[in-house]
Order: C-alpha cells, then sequence, then structure tokens
C-alpha cells in the first residue's frame, strides 16, 4: 500500500526496535551523535510544513527538536535559541547542528551528518539533504555547535 505521511510497516519495526536499542544514550558521545544521524535520515522525504513537529510535516527547527527528542535530548525550539544555546565548534561532527543565515541571523538549521552534509527541512525540499558547499547553503553558513 501507500504510506505517504504515514510510517508504515517497516518503518513501525524499525521504531519498535530502536525503542529497546541498549545504544541510546542521553549526553554527547559517539554512538548518541551516530543515533542521532541515523535518526534524522529516517525522516528524508517527509514534507515541509511551517511550525510542523511530526513526521507528517516538518519545519527547519521542528525536525531537530523531534531527533533530539528522539535521544532524550532537550533543545530551543527555535533557530536563534539553538544558536544561543549551542557551543561552538570550528567544524562540524556527524550530529552537531549547522547555522544558516537566510534571512537576517540564524535563520535556518540542520543536522550535520558528515561529508559535507546535513539533513533539514527546507521549505521547498521537505526533509532532505543538502551539501554546506552547494551553491545557495554555502554563502549562508554561519557555523556549526553543539547542544
Amino acid at each position: 500500500g501507500s504510506y505517504y505521511g504515514v510510517a508504515g510497516p517497516m518503518t513501525q519495526g524499525s521504531l519498535m526496535d530502536a525503542g529497546s536499542s541498549s545504544e541510546q544514550v542521553a549526553g554527547v558521545s559517539t554512538s548518541s551523535s551516530s543515533g542521532i544521524t541515523g535518526t534524522a535520515k529516517q525522516y528524508i522525504g517527509s514534507p515541509y510544513v511551517w511550525g510542523g513537529e511530526s513526521p507528517s510535516g516538518f519545519d527547519c527547527s521542528g525536525f531537530i527538536n523531534y531527533v533530539y527528542e528522539k535521544h532524550g535530548e532537550s533543545i530551543p525550539r527555535t533557530v536563534s535559541g539553538m544558536y544561543s544555546a549551542s557551543s561552538k565548534v570550528s567544524s562540524p561532527s556527524p550530529g552537531d547542528v549547522v547555522f544558516f543565515d537566510t534571512r537576517g541571523g540564524p535563520s535556518h538549521a540542520g543536522i550535520y551528518v558528515g561529508n559535507n552534509e546535513f539533513i533539514h527541512s527546507g521549505s521547498s525540499t521537505g526533509v532532505t539533504t543538502s551539501s554546506l558547499d552547494s551553491s545557495y547553503w554555502g554563502p549562508r553558513y554561519m557555523g556549526a555547535g553543539q547542544l
């Protein structure tokens, strides 16, 4: 069947398996950051919805909040709040948040996954992977932070 916007049986099974995994740990560690990127990748294809906070539709900060909450992390809801609360890093590691200035100050964010790529919920794309080097995101990149 078609499961557009709804978690299908395989996703449901993966989510149930992930919940019983002993690898889920709070705090920042290698397993935690790889878990965050793995969780983020599960939602590629979810649509963009302004103010959205669930797989049926995410905005950029709602997406990051949702992924971090799956790992027991409570973070600010807005991009500017995340930017203020983050510990800035000179180069991002998987699981770090990358920030962009799209309309004056930190106004868009995504989760760094490695290889100069990040996962985010873009208004024209929904949840997707993009490159920090792209002609759009590159000039707007502000930096990265750990939450």
